[in-house]
């Protein structure tokens, strides 16, 4: 039998995780900070409980129901609208430190990360490789909660911006009229923009299921779509598509709330285990996967 699959914070990622889990035959048991949350998860057929990750104790009642069993972890637990340091802090850093504590029989722990930790601003290409160096406090933080996780053995997995059915900002942007160019004018000038990198939420859901059963010898991993797209050559194809006009230009928003940053994020390690994106280009998601437009149409 598979063993148990503790998702720690079960929300739009988490949920699609525990959905691509449940199908595959695995168990799944999902740790929730809200008690309302508890009620819409196990209405969606997913058993779940309530837990503070910031909170040891918290964390140590829900490993005491779960008992010895063998079992794995993925931390996928978000900080919040609010993105301030000590959130990052109490989810991330805390969180995982908590979880492993309580769990020290998991055969395997995962911690979502994410690829904001790269502060390339130049245009190029990062691989796992690359340096990260975040240039504020909530990046520090991440970087520090994969080091952590990355020395107890664990995996860590750097994700792009995540989209899907109900979700995507950069569409609703665009839909609403809110959407802008980044053009920097100083060196080094993005007079196209800047880099975008996605990753659909099924098929990052998919990469951690992938890592988590493959078991690999390299513990850090990029996880992006294979296509980074220059944001005007992106507006450029939405606005032929929906008949609209092209987003203003405007000055960089430096204050965005993990930075601003021009890299393409590569995924070729992530290609080169095996793994195969069902949505390999955000373009071929927008057009083929039934559930996309429609949800954002209708926020």
């Amino acid at each position: 039998m598979s063993p148990l699959t503790v998702i720690a914070g079960c929300g739009y990622l988490g949920s699609a995780l525990a959905r691509e889990l449940l199908a595959s035959g695995h168990p799944v048991l999902a740790l929730t900070r809200q008690e309302a949350s508890v009620a819409a998860l196990a209405a969606a057929a997913i058993p779940a409980l309530a837990c503070d990750l910031g909170d040891a104790a918290s964390v140590a009642a829900v490993a005491a129901a779960v008992g010895p069993a063998p079992l794995r972890v993925v931390h996928c637990a978000a900080s919040g609208r609010g993105g301030r340091a000590e959130q990052y802090r109490a989810v991330y850093l805390q969180g995982c430190r908590h979880l492993r504590a309580a769990f020290p029989q998991a055969l395997g722990f995962f911690f979502t990360s994410s690829t904001s930790v790269y502060s390339q601003i130049a245009g190029e290409i990062v691989a796992e490789s690359s340096p990260a160096e975040p240039d504020r406090e909530t990046g520090r933080i991440l970087r520090q909660t994969e080091e952590e996780t990355l020395a107890a053995g664990g995996l860590v997995g750097r994700l792009a911006g995540i989209y899907g059915p109900g979700r995507s900002f950069l569409l609703k942007n665009f839909l609403e009229g809110q959407a802008a160019i980044d053009v920097r004018t100083e060196a080094p000038a993005t007079p196209d923009g800047r880099w975008v990198n996605q990753i659909h939420v099924r098929d990052a859901a998919r990469a951690i299921l992938h890592l988590l059963d493959l078991d690999p010898s390299r513990r850090l991993w990029n996880i992006a779509d294979s296509t980074p797209l220059l944001q005007r050559s992106l507006y450029q194809r939405l606005s032929q598509r929906f008949s609209r006009s092209l987003p203003p230009e405007a000055l960089p928003d430096l204050d965005r709330k993990r930075g601003w940053t021009h890299k393409q994020v590569s995924n070729a390690q992530l290609l080169a285990s095996g793994w195969d994106p069902l949505y390999p280009d955000w373009f071929q998601a927008l057009e083929n996967d039934p559930a996309f437009l429609p949800s954002i149409a209708a926020l």
